[in-house]
C-alpha cells in the first residue's frame, strides 16, 4: 500500500508538478491511519529527497534566482521552524489531534483553491508589483509557517508569490520556487526528524515507489496534456480535504 502511494504521489508530482505537501501527508492521515505529526515529518523529508535532483539541475541551468531565494528563505525558515513546533506541541495532546485534522484539511482546501485561480491566471496578463519585493520575507513567513504544519503550500503559494511581485520569466519562478520549497523541507524535516517524528519504514516504502513514479511520470509528462491531470490531481485534493475535516468532525 505505502509502495503505491509512493508511486501515484512521484507520478503526479513529476507529471504536474505539485502535490508533494499538499497530497502525501493527507493521504497518510486518512489512508493509513498516521498521526499527523508523524506524516508531516515523513513527507517533508520525502518532499525533500523527491526535489533534490530537481533542485539540483535548475540550479545548474542558472535558473534560480538567489536574491529573490535569500529573501524567501529569510521569512520561510522562521516559518517553519514555528510552524513544526505549533503541531508538535497541539498533537501531544490527544484531544487536540481531531482539531489539527480539521486544520490540515482547511490548509489543504485552501491550497487546491489558490492551484484552481493559479491554472485561470496562467496565460493571461500578470499585474505585476514589484513594491511588494520587500514585503517578500512576511510572506513566505506564513508560507513557511503553514508548511511547518501541514507540508502544504510551498509550490503553489511560492509561485504566486513570484509571479506578482519579481519579473522574473517561468523557468526562473519554478526554479526558484522549487529551491524554496526543497530549504523548507530541508529545515523542517530536520526538525521532525530531531524530535523523532518521522517513520523511515514508511519513507522507505514511499521512495521505493517514487523511484518507479519518477521515471514514468517524466516520460507521461511529454505524453499527455499536462492540464487534464492537473484537474483531476485538483479534484483528489479537494475530496482529500474535506475528508480530513470529515473525519476530524466525527472524532
Amino acid at each position: 500500500m505505502e509502495i503505491l502511494i509512493g508511486f501515484f504521489i512521484a507520478l503526479a508530482i513529476t507529471m504536474t508538478g505539485s502535490g508533494a505537501g499538499t497530497i502525501t501527508a493527507p493521504v497518510m492521515m486518512i489512508f493509513l491511519g498516521i498521526s499527523p505529526e508523524i506524516a508531516v515529518g515523513t513527507t517533508l523529508l520525502f518532499s525533500l529527497l523527491v526535489k533534490i535532483p530537481v533542485g539540483i539541475s535548475y540550479t545548474m541551468k542558472g535558473q534560480v534566482d538567489k536574491k529573490i531565494l535569500s529573501h524567501m528563505a529569510t521569512g520561510g525558515i522562521a516559518g517553519v521552524i514555528i510552524g513544526s513546533y505549533l503541531l508538535k506541541s497541539l498533537t501531544s495532546n490527544e484531544e487536540l489531534k481531531s482539531v489539527v485534522l480539521g486544520v490540515v484539511g482547511v490548509i489543504v482546501l485552501f491550497s487546491a483553491s489558490l492551484n484552481v485561480i493559479f491554472m485561470l491566471k496562467n496565460g493571461n496578463a500578470v499585474k505585476l508589483d514589484e513594491r511588494l519585493q520587500k514585503l517578500i520575507p512576511l510572506f513566505t513567513f506564513f508560507i513557511g509557517l503553514e508548511v511547518g504544519f501541514s507540508s502544504a503550500g510551498a509550490g503553489v503559494l511560492g509561485t504566486l508569490l513570484l509571479m506578482y511581485t519579481t519579473s522574473l520569466v517561468p523557468r526562473q519562478i519554478i526554479g526558484t520556487d522549487i529551491m524554496f520549497g526543497l530549504i523548507l523541507s530541508a529545515v523542517g524535516g530536520g526538525l521532525y526528524l530531531a524530535m523523532g517524528n518521522v517513520d523511515f519504514y514508511l519513507l522507505g516504502k514511499l521512495l521505493a515507489g517514487a523511484v518507479i513514479g519518477i521515471p514514468l511520470g517524466l516520460y507521461g509528462a511529454l505524453k499527455i496534456p499536462a492540464k487534464p491531470l492537473k484537474i483531476g490531481l485538483l479534484v483528489w485534493i479537494f475530496f482529500i480535504g474535506t475528508q480530513l475535516i470529515y473525519h476530524s468532525l466525527r472524532t
